[in-house]
């Protein structure tokens, strides 16, 4: 598997930033090329929560999460993610405290593109750009959906 991941420290107290992460069924509400949610189970969310993302570009996928951490951490399967040459995919969300009313939150896509050798190529090019473009988006949406300036931004492979 490639794993891409993305760093934000948020000016916002990891309580605030939990308070927007736990809400799986509402990601359209920072995650730019989301544009609408389908939720697939009722109840409080949790270990097989799913949803079914619907994006911009006019494609969806499904989400479940597979581990919750409650004001830590959650990881996501993806599934029925026919427009992508992915053959499976996970991402996790994990949140750490800065001090001073700081959460450092780190999003990381982990994923096995199809195709052999020219997808492991693929993967390592053109999908960690484009996943490292969608992780920015979504780490600055969520900051600006907290309503606070981000602090620092690091990226990692």
């Amino acid at each position: 598997m490639i794993t891409h991941q993305r760093t934000l420290v948020i000016n916002a107290t990891p309580n605030a930033v939990w308070a927007v992460l736990s809400r799986f069924m509402h990601i359209d509400e920072f995650a730019p090329l989301v544009s609408k949610v389908d939720a697939l189970t009722t109840g409080e969310d949790n270990v097989g929560s799913k949803r079914r993302c619907h994006f911009t570009n006019g494609t969806s996928l499904v989400e479940e999460v597979i581990s919750w951490n409650h004001n830590k951490s959650y990881t996501v399967r993806l599934s029925e993610m026919d427009a992508m040459p992915l053959e499976e995919s996970t991402a996790k969300i994990a949140i750490f405290p800065k001090g001073a009313g700081q959460t450092q939150v780190v999003w990381s896509s982990s994923f096995r593109v199809k195709y052999g050798i020219f997808g492991w190529l693929l993967g390592q090019t053109m999908m960690k750009m484009m996943m490292g473009k969608i992780l920015d988006g979504n780490l600055k949406g969520l900051a600006d959906n907290i309503g606070t300036s981000k602090a620092t931004v690091a990226q990692s492979a």
